[in-house]
């Protein structure tokens, strides 16, 4: 029975570990495109996850909440900070804390 639950435990994280990198990429690809469209420069050329939990997404099923951060400048003197929000591997809502007043785009303005 060990053996069991052993390889169960294993195919778990495994999956676990490939939905995350799934969702990461997801991030850091809608983060530049944001970023380009708005006329501001990405910076670091990474996302990092800033929250993790358990949510229902919009059929109502239990899915993983990820909230992933990023920076950005508008004349490379500062940073801001931006966010991706995401539901499973959909996008939510990406916001830029742009010095000019906050930048939210939602799902249905992004280009997947």
């Amino acid at each position: 029975m060990s053996a069991l639950l052993l390889t169960l435990l294993i195919v778990l994280l495994a999956w676990f570990w490939a939905n995350n990198l799934r969702a990461r990429e997801t991030a850091l690809q809608l983060s530049e495109q944001v970023c380009r469209n708005v006329g501001v420069q990405f910076l670091d050329q990474t996302v990092s996850i800033s929250k993790l939990g358990i949510g229902r997404d919009a059929d109502g099923q239990l899915s993983l909440y990820r909230v992933y951060s990023f920076e950005f400048t508008r004349d490379g003197t500062e940073r801001w900070k931006g966010q991706v929000a995401m539901q499973g591997t959909r996008v939510k809502a990406i916001q830029l804390n742009h010095p000019d007043g906050p930048i939210v785009i939602g799902p249905d303005q992004l280009d997947q």
